[in-house]
């Protein structure tokens, strides 16, 4: 998917503003949203894949102005309904309530709801890999030329690389589960991960600073031998 949420490699953006002795949260909100995630974690409601492309489906206003913990919340709030855990409609009467007298909402109960979750349906969150080796068509020293993708859904490979040619510099070919189809639900694709060295050159043509590389860690899907 192409999108705003894609930013790596972009102009136009002025200068990294770095605050002085910035905290972890600015707001009491944004760490209940952080710990919500990570209880959601344990419960194996959605992956990280999934969590990512709730993400790229905000608007670019939204996406622009919500904030780090801000895009985790709607992706969060979109999950939940959508699997029947938590709909919106409670989540509105919730905040209706707390408007008013909080102490007198009474919750809506367990029944009707889809929880807890059947086996089948639980996911692993992270990037996750397992500890088994897998057949790596890639070498240290090859040269490759990142695949021209552009796919309707989920998507790691990050718009700047496509169609640009660097070197293979570490070849990791324990079994990373693919982001793209695990994003989906449409099974892990294990397969090796690289580490591929550009020229900033390759990567933004003459007017890049010379003798200045970048390196990506890209699966083997998007990867092709030049």
């Amino acid at each position: 998917m192409n999108g705003i949420h894609d930013m790596g490699g972009l102009h136009g953006f002025g200068p990294v503003q770095v605050e002085k002795d910035e905290p972890v949260f600015h707001s009491r909100w944004e760490s209940r949203v952080y710990a919500m995630t990570q209880v959601l974690d344990t419960k194996e409601i959605y992956s990280l894949d999934e969590h990512r492309h709730e993400i790229e489906l905000m608007d670019t206003p939204s996406y622009l102005t919500a904030g780090y913990y801000g895009r985790w919340l709607f992706a969060m709030e979109r999950i939940l309904d959508r699997l029947g855990i938590l709909r919106r409609d409670e989540v509105e009467r919730r905040i209706a309530a707390i408007g008013h007298d909080a102490r007198s909402y009474d919750p809506p109960k367990a029944s009707g709801r889809n929880w807890p979750l059947n086996d089948r349906d639980k996911v692993h969150w992270g990037a996750w890999r397992k500890d088994i080796m897998v057949s790596a068509k890639f070498r240290k020293g090859d040269q490759v030329r990142v695949r021209n993708l552009h796919p309707p859904g989920h998507t790691r490979l990050t718009a700047y690389v496509r169609c640009k040619t660097g070197v293979v510099e570490i070849v990791n070919n324990q079994a990373w589960v693919f982001p793209d189809t695990r994003a989906h639900r449409r099974g892990e694709k294990l397969q090796p991960i690289y580490n591929v060295r550009f020229a900033a050159t390759e990567l933004w043509g003459d007017q890049a600073e010379p003798n200045v590389f970048v390196n990506a860690d890209l699966s083997e899907d998007y990867l092709e031998k030049v």
